[in-house]
């Protein structure tokens, strides 16, 4: 008897085989290249919370209003094709009672219009395509990839600086975990303004340059672990004027101890969170344990399939024996 391999024992150890290999791709190759920040993001962050603001109609700080701060999130599609960056346009607004809503942000309590240019991978600032401000700091509107339970370095917009947040465990948000990460920003000058003297308590001036002073009463951040996506953002900005030289406020510009993301914001960020991070899970972990397990099983049983064999008998012809020859 000789023994040959079947189709089958063949195609069960190459399909094997493949997703053996299949496996590590999935991981060192697939999954990085799908962990990369979008061009196309569309999103908007709502803040509220009461607070303090100097009313310019009635020309003084009123007190125990609420505050609003919308941040709209627009990838900018052909500018990060053309740089192989993610460049993203955001347009930050601050309002009140009064200013809501608000045919033009411009008549916003205050309007801030930025661009934040980065790597898609690793989330790092990349100064170019007419980045507004110039940025730095391992997080913004997002951190990186795969968080780690360290501190990291965020970028404050009103400080014009980085703030360091510490790792500070865990926190459920419309119950979904993600670590929280907290920091606080201490009196800083930030710059100077013209203003009237009277504002400042110089009454015999004119007009004053005024120092502006911001500090930030605490900085809470909600993170999804996997994808780096903010799931809740709490801040308390505190900006001041005072007289140049002097060491107290004269005047509140704002001042709230607690500004956060509105429950819709909240769903709408875990969801988004959700989805993507199983879409990370299912290419970097689900798919590649499944494809290797399979692999394993079909690759063992083929191999089997192909030491044992198929038996078949021999030809009739190689089979026969001699016969004897009669000689005369």
């Amino acid at each position: 008897m000789r023994r040959t391999a079947s189709p089958l024992s063949l195609i069960l150890l190459g399909l094997g085989t493949f997703l053996l290999v299949l496996a590590p791709m999935l991981v060192w190759y697939v999954e990085p290249r799908a962990a990369v920040n979008p061009i196309d993001i569309d999103t908007t962050a709502v803040y509220q919370g009461t607070g303090s603001y100097f009313d310019t109609d009635e020309i003084k700080t009123v007190h125990d209003q609420r505050i609003t701060v919308t941040q709209q999130v627009r990838g900018n599609v052909a500018d990060s094709e053309k740089s192989g960056r993610a460049v993203w346009d955001v347009t930050t607004t601050v309002d009140t009672d009064k200013s809501l809503p608000a045919a033009d942000p411009h008549d916003a309590l205050e309007f801030f219009l930025n661009r934040w240019v980065t790597d898609r991978r690793t989330n790092r600032p990349v100064h170019c395509c007419k980045e507004n401000p110039y940025f730095e700091g391992d997080a913004y509107l997002k951190f990186p990839f795969d968080v780690q339970r360290r501190s990291y370095t965020w970028w404050d917009n009103s400080l014009g600086d980085t703030v360091v947040l510490h790792y500070a465990g865990t926190r459920e948000v419309q119950g979904y975990k993600g670590y929280r990460f907290t920091g606080t920003v201490p009196p800083t000058k930030i710059g100077t303004r013209l203003v009237p003297g009277t504002i400042v308590g110089q009454k015999s001036k004119p007009q004053v340059l005024a120092e502006e002073w911001y500090s930030n009463h605490g900085i809470e951040l909600v993170v999804d672990q996997r994808t780096g996506r903010v799931l809740y953002a709490q801040v308390g900005p505190r900006r001041t004027l005072r007289a140049p030289g002097a060491e107290k406020d004269a005047v509140v510009l704002l001042d709230s101890e607690k500004l956060g993301f509105t429950t819709a914001t909240q769903k709408a960020q875990v969801k988004l969170a959700k989805k993507e991070s199983g879409q990370l899970r299912m290419v970097g972990q689900t798919l590649p344990i499944a494809s290797a397990v399979a692999g394993f099983v079909l690759a063992a049983v083929g191999a089997v399939l192909v030491v044992r064999g198929r038996k078949r008998p021999e030809s009739a012809e190689s089979s026969r024996s001699p016969q004897p020859q009669l000689t005369m």
